[in-house]
Formats: C-alpha cells, sequence, structure tokens
C-alpha cells in the first residue's frame, strides 16, 4: 500500500484550491487564500498554470473553473455502458411519469448524477450532473449500499459519517442496516423527505449478474404528488421494470 508521504503535495493543494473556485464559483486570490489556509503566493502561482492550462478562467481580478473540466467529465460519462444503456429509458420514463427522473453511480463512496431528465410537472431541484451526494440520505443512494459489501457500507459510514441533512435522514448505523435489509428484501427504495423538505423518492438499483450495484435510478417529485401508496404501488413498479430492462440491455449488450 502507498504511503501518504508519497503523495505529491503541490498537485493535493492545486485540487484545494479548484475546490474553493467550485464553491466560491468565482473568487480572488485573497478570497481563496482565506478560504484554504493556503499563501496568496503559492495560490498567485497555481492560478496562473491553471489558466495557462485553460483550466481555469481570469476575469479581472477574480478567478472562475473553465468548461474544460467539463470535457473531461462529459467524456468519461459517454463511454460508460450504463449511461449509454439508461438514458434512453430515463427520458422515456420521466416523459411517462411527468417527474424528475435521475441516473445514479458511486465513486469514492458518494452517489454521482450521470443523467436527469425532467417530465412535464417536474419540480426544479438542485441536482446537475456530476453532483456529489450522501449515500445514505437519498433513495438511489440506498439501494446501491443494499447491493454492495458489507465492507463497503462499513468504509462509507466510517469516511463520510452519517450527516442529517433533515430531520428524516438515516441517524444511526443500526437503522441504516434495517432500512437496507429492507430495500434488499423488496427490491427498492424510498426517500421521504431525507435530503430535501417536501421532496419524495423512490429508487431501484441496476445490478450486475452477482448482485453487485452498478447504479440505481429514481423517480422525484413533491410531496404532494409523492404519497406513500402512489410511492410504493404505481411508482416503486415502474422503476423497477425500467431498472430491469437496464440490466438485461447492459448484460446483453
Amino acid at each position: 500500500m502507498a504511503r501518504n508521504d508519497s503523495l505529491v503535495k503541490s498537485l493535493g493543494t492545486g485540487f484545494e484550491i479548484v475546490a474553493a473556485i467550485e464553491d466560491m464559483e468565482d473568487a480572488g486570490i485573497t478570497d481563496i487564500s482565506r478560504e484554504t489556509g493556503i499563501a496568496k503566493s503559492t495560490v498567485h502561482d497555481h492560478l496562473k498554470t491553471m489558466v495557462e492550462n485553460k483550466y481555469v478562467i481570469k476575469r479581472g481580478n477574480t478567478y472562475e473553473l473553465s468548461l474544460k473540466f467539463l470535457t473531461h467529465g462529459g467524456r468519461k460519462r459517454d463511454e460508460m455502458d450504463l449511461y449509454q444503456v439508461a438514458r434512453p429509458e430515463i427520458r422515456d420514463l420521466a416523459n411517462e411519469t411527468g417527474e424528475l427522473v435521475n441516473l445514479v453511480t458511486e465513486e469514492h463512496g458518494l452517489g454521482v448524477y450521470l443523467d436527469l431528465k425532467r417530465g412535464d410537472n417536474a419540480v426544479n431541484l438542485d441536482s446537475y450532473l456530476g453532483k456529489r451526494e450522501y449515500l445514505h440520505s437519498t433513495a438511489v443512494g440506498k439501494t446501491i449500499l443494499a447491493h454492495r459489501p458489507e465492507e463497503f457500507v462499513d468504509d462509507v459510514v466510517k469516511n463520510y459519517g452519517l450527516p442529517a441533512e433533515t430531520s428524516n435522514t438515516v441517524a444511526t448505523r443500526e437503522e441504516l442496516d434495517n432500512r437496507l435489509e429492507t430495500i434488499r428484501s423488496r427490491g427498492y427504495a424510498i426517500d421521504q423527505e431525507e435530503r430535501l423538505p417536501g421532496l419524495c423518492c423512490v429508487a431501484a438499483p441496476i445490478t450486475d449478474g452477482s448482485d453487485y450495484a452498478l447504479g440505481s435510478i429514481s423517480i422525484s417529485g413533491p410531496k404532494s404528488r409523492m404519497q406513500e401508496d402512489r410511492l410504493n404501488t404505481e411508482l416503486a413498479d415502474r422503476v423497477s421494470q425500467v431498472a430491469n430492462v437496464v440490466e438485461v440491455n447492459l448484460a446483453y449488450s
């Protein structure tokens, strides 16, 4: 196993600066230095290199990330069989239900949005392509956890904890384990205002031949339209059917 002292410190500093610019959207050298605790001279040198390589744009005295990051992420996503196979199914499900439909996979113990389609009645949320979410607080995330080895769940909880995003978020490991067992037995997961107040979701996992979760599909909408009986019948059936279609197409693509 590689030792921590083998990490390239300057590269880590660069990523920290990138994250700070992303959080602040655009910022000056002093702002970034204050946010990160990195010396202004070091921030300046890294930004100069990033601008030269077209990863950062300088506008007057402030800096913002360029779309070059999208080039890398977009190409990676387009190369994924999961995205290519699920994409038309996601679109059709959104058109059919009128709600927001999401395709999520896992990376580094977090859920990552690969695709989202909005039906005619879909709500506008804070979701966007590439956004990362905790797995324990979303329906898509819990379906992934339910179909991964226990050691994986252990690592996720160890690394991220169980942050409470609302009063309904899973708060303890015992509660999480109980939820995951329920998901495995019925084949889908429900999020009743666990990530955002007023938002409810139902999700089904996309698994491979060994029942290992490759990703998950969810239908999201306002509580007023996502009553428990609809979530557990009509919508649970449809999202499960679509996930199964994706699984079959992946297996034979």
